[in-house]
């Protein structure tokens, strides 16, 4: 298996907190219903802040972004920095808790475009310890039977 992009990010939990506090801030918008949902509920069973939650979501949508640009290399970018679709790239935990990418909207058909012979294969890790949150995601190329979902 190849691996064709990698990205990481670390988010200061503390200063994304407070961003997302901030009267008039569109940062909850940047996720999805159910991005938001599963932050809830796993603050609710933590007994913790949604925040540091959403900071690792965050974290994740960020390494996606670096991966996926790692991926394409010299092709040209599908999206801009203005137009990408933050909300169609969810950072969802499956029901043993293992995170994955899910993909919707415009972003979907873009990122499978066929730029290495193969349906890529995406794999995140998710961490959050005390003032950070962090994510790795890598993308390999799709030769076994796990895909984007």
């Amino acid at each position: 298996m190849n691996t064709f992009g990698l990205g990481h990010d670390v988010v200061d939990v503390a200063a994304f907190a407070e961003q997302l506090g901030q009267p008039g801030s569109h940062m909850r918008a940047l996720f999805s219903v159910r991005e938001v949902r599963q932050a809830e509920d796993r603050a609710r069973q933590k007994n913790d802040g949604e925040a540091v939650h959403l900071a690792a979501k965050w974290a994740g949508k960020e390494a996606f972004l670096k991966a996926w640009c790692d991926f394409l290399g010299s092709a040209p970018f599908p999206f801009t920095l203005d137009n990408f679709p933050w909300r169609e790239i969810e950072i969802l935990d499956d029901s043993r808790g293992v995170p994955h990418v899910s993909l919707s909207g415009d972003a979907s058909p873009a990122f499978q475009t066929d730029y290495s012979g193969s349906i890529p294969d995406v794999r995140i890790s998710l961490s959050h310890d005390g003032p950070v949150a962090s994510a790795v995601v890598m993308i390999q190329s799709g030769n076994d039977s796990r895909e984007i979902r």
